[in-house]
This record gives structure tokens, sequence and C-alpha cells, in this order.
């Protein structure tokens, strides 16, 4: 039996490095394969890097976000949800349905977005989004 030893080394890629090759795979209309062949690299290495990239880009915004205080709407005892069980828990719910986690979000251009706590995440996502978009 023939024992081999494997010796692996991982490469350190600087910066430059990375931006180098992805604007090497821009160039080659987006064909990672091409790219990862000629420099004899995995694609999945390259996707990642893209991938991480294209994420750090959209993070950044031009306009810089700011924090405001917030405040509780009503008095902490309001806030506490009722100890009650059954046919009680669903009418105490509807009666606070209407006080029930309040958010109010100011964006940077002026528009004002009022959710309570059953928003759909996705939908306010989206929103969100959209007026990002419009900015």
């Amino acid at each position: 039996m023939i024992e081999a030893e494997i010796i692996s080394r991982r490469r350190k890629w600087r910066p430059e490095e990375k931006a180098a090759l992805l604007a090497e795979v821009e160039a080659e209309g987006g064909r990672v394969s091409l790219v990862a062949q000629r420099h004899g690299v995995s694609e999945s290495l390259l996707y990642n890097w893209r991938s991480a990239w294209r994420a750090a880009a959209s993070m950044h915004s031009p306009h810089p976000v700011e924090f405001v205080p917030i405040g509780m709407i009503g008095s902490v005892a309001e806030a506490s949800p009722p100890s009650l069980t059954g046919p009680e828990l669903s009418a105490a719910s509807r009666l606070n349905d209407d006080q029930a986690g309040k958010i109010e979000i100011t964006l940077p251009g002026g528009a004002r977005v009022s959710v309570d706590a059953f928003v759909n995440e996705k939908a306010l996502s989206r929103v969100l989004r959209a007026l990002k978009g419009m900015a």
C-alpha cells in the first residue's frame, strides 16, 4: 500500500486581485467558467466573490441612515398582553389590534410608512425597496 501525503494551501487573495478577476468576468460577458479556467480557480470562488461584492454594493446608500428616538404608544400596562384564554383572549386581541406594535418609518426623502405588528415582512420589504428606488 502506498502512502500519500496531501498538502493543501489556501491562497490569500488581495482585494485588488479579486477586483481584477471580477472585472475580467464582466469583460467576458459574465462567463465565469472562462475566467476560472484561465486562472486555475474554481467557478464557485468567483461566484462567491461576485455575490459578496453585489451584496456589499447594495448596502451603500447615497444618503446616510439616521436613527431617531422612538417611544411606546400607550402605557406599559396597555402594551403587555392580558393573561386570558379561550374566547376572552380573542376578544381582547381584537380590542388591542389598533394599538399593537405600531411602527412608523420616515425615510430620508420624506416618505412615511406606518405598519403594525401584523405586517407581512416580505410585503414591507418590497415597499421599502420600491421607495428606495424612487429616491
